[in-house]
């Protein structure tokens, strides 16, 4: 795989309190003004992102394609996966607030494929995420609850 760069583009105004941001996808264009702000990244949501659920959606979607990619190798490609990811962030001791958790939940319609043959898919497709490596090396528990419904 040749070497990937992306790039986002971020501005910010104000202090922590008060401020607010807005983030947009550098490389692709694809979003563009997403707003966020501390007090929303920290509480209610109110239409606003955080970095936090940027990551969600960044690790669900490797996992994803690690995953279609594993099922194809075992010559199962899926007909359909519905993946969720919940990042926790808590207060580490000594370390302030760190990501320590990102869990995937996965459900997959994939004919052909055997429960094992799935799960040993799953365990392979986590391995070969990116974002599961990363999240781990840092500390992070990855969990993955996968289902494989139909097929």
């Amino acid at each position: 795989m040749p070497r990937i760069e992306r790039t986002a583009e971020i501005k910010w105004e104000g202090n922590l309190a008060r401020g607010q941001g807005l983030i947009s996808a550098g490389s692709s264009g694809a979003f563009t003004g997403l707003p966020y702000s501390n007090a929303t990244r920290i509480g209610q949501p109110d239409g606003k992102t955080s970095p936090e659920e940027l990551l969600a959606a960044a690790h669900g979607g490797c996992f994803a394609t690690s995953l279609a990619g594993e099922l194809t190798t075992l010559g199962v490609p899926p007909e359909w996966l519905e993946l969720s990811c919940r990042i926790v962030m808590d207060e580490v001791e000594g370390q302030g607030h760190q990501i320590v958790a990102s869990q995937l939940t996965v459900r997959a319609s994939v004919p052909g494929a055997g429960r094992e043959m799935f799960a040993e898919a799953v365990a392979k497709g986590d391995d070969g995420c990116p974002f599961s490596a990363l999240l781990k090396r840092a500390g992070a528990d990855v969990e993955v609850d996968a289902e494989l419904v139909g097929g």
